[in-house]
């Protein structure tokens, strides 16, 4: 039975993939851009350092300065002009000690007091500041003759230099992230024909009716097939109680048979509402657990109302949940068991309540418990697939909800809404 209409199962693949695609494309250029401002800024830093060091160091800027201080701009100007020249500079000035300028690109500065910061130590500074050409990032390096402080060095980069520096790095994150994008499309595109060819137009609900029919098929099945095995060995052993002439033991085996399954007859006929395919899956469940050595007990209250799950959604929850119990009771200790309530809340809800005497679930795990694939089996079990994901989509789907008790023995407890709440 379809649930509502909306986009197929391939166009919702599409979607979640392309969205997922866009996203991460946009953080991959974000980052890389990120990544180019930082990469040019700190080379631009480390150019400046090394150029204004280079030059605060050189033997002709040191006697120049010592000499004629602030008035040896005929000999410092032309070193300035070939550097700038050369390196990947935009400018260089060079000072006396209290930071008058021997040298600048505009020569009407020369002269006059630098504006950046000059270290109250003789040691190397760099910053961003704005000065005669705009916001800039440059170095400034102590000059030292003989150990006296003779003057500075100062070398800069334009931020609009820098951000020049990064048009490339902007252009190739944009590249990166339009490939990605182009290949996520492409692949979305792959996985909306592979799931359109496994599901063909079907929606996401529809899937899961799909899969909640086959659930319930394989359930019912399983439970028949182990009723009919226990009956079947119920009378064989019967059959050879009769041939060695042990007529009342033959008599007390089937009558304590047919008994335990009035037991649950008796209930469900009891109760006034609800619907019959479920009891009779309990009655073939407990023949199944019966076969693994776990007791299955069921307490039916006459008044438990019928859910507003299908038939076929509620045969694949009880059965799933059912299932999971019993693996996790057979995984267990001594004595094993199962027990299944089913009772009307103050609400007028269904509420359905199962427990194992299994091992538990560790604190880490419980909130992956309706994770596809896991089961509360002890670690390193397979798991059941899709049983208890399956468990909480159909509950979820009607508004219903389903937790699993914090300490053992596992419980899972299951409210489902009716028509009467």
């Amino acid at each position: 039975m379809a649930r509502g209409i909306g986009r197929s199962a391939a166009s919702q693949v599409f979607i979640a993939l392309s969205i997922a695609v866009v996203v991460t494309a946009l953080l991959t250029s974000g980052l890389l851009l990120f990544e180019g401002q930082r990469s040019a800024r700190a080379e631009a830093e480390r150019v400046t350092h090394a150029v204004a060091q280079t030059l605060a160091d050189s033997p002709e800027v040191r006697a120049a300065l010592a000499a004629d201080g602030a008035r040896a701009t005929p000999v410092l100007q032309p070193i300035a002009t070939a550097v700038i020249d050369d390196a990947p500079v935009d400018f260089v000035t060079i000072m006396d000690a209290d930071g008058t300028r021997a040298t600048h690109p505009d020569p009407r500065q020369i002269g006059r007091t630098y504006l950046g910061t000059i270290p109250a130590a003789p040691v190397p500074l760099t910053e961003e500041f704005t000065g005669t050409l705009g916001p800039s990032l440059r170095t400034i390096a102590p000059v030292e003759q003989d150990g006296r402080l003779v003057g500075w060095v100062s070398v800069g980069v334009t931020v609009e230099t820098v951000s020049a520096a990064i048009v490339p790095r902007l252009l190739a994150a944009l590249g990166i992230g339009a490939a990605l994008v182009i290949a996520g499309v492409a692949g979305a595109l792959l996985a909306r024909r592979f799931t359109r060819r496994l599901a063909g137009d079907l929606p996401a609900g529809e899937i899961r009716d799909t899969l909640a029919a086959a659930e319930s098929m394989r359930t019912l099945g399983e439970a028949l097939r182990a009723q009919t095995h226990e009956h079947g060995n119920r009378l064989h052993a019967a059959v050879a109680l009769l041939e060695l002439g042990r007529t009342e033991e033959a008599i007390d085996l089937l009558s304590a048979s047919a008994q335990r399954s009035q037991s649950l007859v008796d209930q469900v006929t009891a109760r006034s509402e609800g619907d019959p395919t479920v009891a009779a899956l309990l009655l073939g469940k407990t023949a199944q657990a019966a076969e693994r050595g776990v007791e299955l007990t069921v307490d039916l209250d006459p008044g438990a109302p019928q859910s507003l799950l299908p038939p076929i959604d509620q045969v694949a929850l009880v059965g799933n949940l059912l299932d999971n119990a019993v693996d996790a009771a057979a995984a267990g200790d001594a004595p094993r068991w199962v027990r299944v309530r089913l009772a009307r809340t103050a609400e007028a809800e269904l509420v359905l309540e199962i427990s194992d005497s299994g091992p538990g679930i560790p604190a880490h795990l419980r909130s992956r418990v309706f994770e596809r694939g896991f089961s509360t089996k002890p670690a390193g079990a397979e798991g059941r697939g899709v049983g208890l994901a399956l468990a909480r989509a159909l509950v979820d789907d009607i508004g219903g909800s389903i937790v699993i008790a914090a300490h053992p023995p596992t419980t899972f407890r299951v409210v489902l809404p009716t028509e009467a709440s």
